[in-house]
């Protein structure tokens, strides 16, 4: 992979809630443990929610004394421009991944990461509420009627990245915290996914459950990949380490060279 040529990855969706900074950070981790060189970009300057959580894994590091994968990391002002360009700039130099993360609201840098992204990835609860934002359904027979705004922002998104640089944008609809309760209405999210997917052209691929642990690991900045620093793991743990491998997996990102010698 060329070092000027980052693959970046951007953590989108207009609505929040759906797990997308937690998901961003993993992935981000779960990279940087293979020996990948990443970079990760937090675009919410309100909330912070990743560039909050790696800067208390970097404190637990200092904490600890301990040497766990790390990305660099920035958050943008969410104003100037000029910034936004100089900090991916930035964190592209040497780096094999570039991971965005975007605020759950309209923001025009989004729309900008978004024509840059290699694989866009937008995280969504297991609901019509969530679909919502992506497709409209019949409410009798539940059937697709019709892509809503999103769909249409990323259409125009890939049209812009093709006639800028000739590139393609993978698309991945994450289903986070899947539930094994209300099967009825799993099954119809299921349905009306694979339909839109058909029509407007993304991937469909599991995510992180919902599970109190990945809140708790927020104020120590820790990830399921840091497996040594939890003490005694319990079933729970073992199943979202699964879940992350599987993800990882579905995401289908390039597998990097790593030097023969550290």
């Amino acid at each position: 992979m060329s070092q000027a040529a980052p693959h970046v990855i951007v953590f989108a969706n207009e609505k929040g809630g759906t797990g997308k900074s937690t998901t961003a950070v993993h992935v981000a981790i779960a990279l940087a443990a293979k020996g990948a060189r990443v970079a990760a970009l937090d675009l919410d300057h309100r909330q912070r929610t990743m560039g909050r959580y790696l800067d208390n894994r970097a404190a637990t590091i200092k904490r600890l004394g301990r040497e766990l994968p790390m990305p660099r990391h920035a958050t943008h002002d969410g104003e100037s421009l000029p910034r936004y360009q100089a900090l991916v700039e930035e964190l592209s130099d040497g780096s094999d991944f570039l991971i965005i993360d975007t605020p759950g609201r309209d923001d025009r840098f989004a729309r900008l990461a978004c024509q840059r992204a290699d694989s866009l990835v937008t995280p969504m609860n297991d609901s019509f509420v969530d679909f919502d934002l992506i497709g409209q359904v019949d409410p009798t027979s539940f059937k697709v009627t019709r892509p809503s705004f999103y769909a249409e922002l990323i259409w125009e998104a890939r049209k812009a990245r093709a006639k800028s640089d000739g590139g393609t944008i993978d698309w991945v609809v994450l289903r986070n915290r899947l539930q094994h309760i209300e099967a009825r209405n799993m099954r119809r999210v299921s349905e009306a996914l694979t339909q839109l997917a058909k029509r407007i052209g993304f991937r469909v691929i599991p995510g992180l459950g919902e599970r109190v642990i990945y809140r708790e690991l927020f104020p120590a900045g820790l990830t399921m990949i840091d497996a040594r620093e939890f003490g005694e793991m319990g079933l729970g743990h073992v199943a979202a380490r699964q879940e992350l491998r599987e993800m990882m997996g579905a995401l289908g990102l390039p597998e990097i060279a790593l030097p023969l010698f550290a």
